[in-house]
């Protein structure tokens, strides 16, 4: 398959790739290096254990001391998929409606390729941009077993693997939101929005009823809400998340088969 649309996206945020990968890379370390010295501390295991509260907010089941809490407390549960959301959307918003803005979508469109390769393309930007990162940080925590940071391998990759997915997403919602208002910064600002809403959906869901009503339409339970670095993510976990990544896909096919580009 040609992707000279692809390498291009990639080649121009390459930069801002290595260094969010680097970033994260050197954070995971960081805690996993540091789990020796709180894994024995009782009134850090209690901040959570006895406060279901601040559990939620931190995305802990149980003590934070704990391998499962220790890295959802300080990772999983938060600024992994922070730091992918903040690529995936960036591209997301800037891949069609960015380029309208600055009059290069019309030269692209120029080009001798269809309007379904080009979004094929761009959702394939959208997954590479935080493969290193996800991986980056799925090394060093597996790695943690050497630390006394022991957790199932399987669990593990399939919560990177669904945190990616999830950024994939939002990336394509952000996409659908410029496709439709031609604007980068409202795609931009709904989709993180729309995010951080699903963030504090899945988050409070075990402490607020209203908040455990919703969050079945939420992305981040499915991503993370759940108990994924233990068991690993579910059957129907993975099914909301790619037929819905899917859905996504056809639809900016469609937007974007309808977009007059000028």
């Amino acid at each position: 398959m040609r992707t000279e649309i692809a390498q291009i996206d990639l080649r121009l945020r390459r930069r801002s790739i290595i260094w969010f990968t680097v970033g994260l890379a050197a954070y995971a370390f960081i805690l996993v290096a540091m789990y020796p010295s709180v894994k024995s501390d009782a009134s850090l295991g209690d901040l959570t254990a006895n406060n279901p509260t601040v559990a939620a907010m931190l995305g802990v089941n149980g003590s934070l001391t704990a391998p499962t809490g220790w890295v959802n407390g300080n990772l999983y549960a938060n600024f992994l998929p922070l730091m992918i959301l903040l690529l995936t959307i960036g591209y997301g918003a800037s891949s069609i409606a960015g380029q309208s803005e600055d009059g290069s979508l019309g030269l692209v469109a120029t080009l001798p390729i269809s309007r379904r390769r080009l979004v094929r393309e761009k959702s394939f930007v959208l997954a590479l941009l935080a493969v290193p990162i996800a991986v980056a940080t799925m090394a060093f925590i597996l790695l943690g077993r050497h630390y006394q940071l022991t957790l199932p391998t399987g669990a593990v990759i399939g919560s990177t693997v669904a945190i990616l997915v999830m950024g994939v997403d939002f990336g394509l919602i952000a996409m659908i939101i410029g496709v439709v208002s031609g604007s980068r910064g409202l795609a931009l600002g709904l989709t993180s929005a729309l995010a951080a809403a699903s963030y504090l959906v899945s988050s409070l869901a075990p402490v607020l009823s209203w908040a455990h009503t919703l969050r079945p339409v939420s992305l981040f339970y499915w991503a993370v809400g759940g108990d994924q670095l233990t068991a690993g993510p579910s059957l129907t976990a993975w099914a909301v998340l790619v037929l819905g990544g899917v859905a996504l896909h056809l639809a900016a096919v469609v937007l974007i088969e309808r977009l007059d580009i000028r």
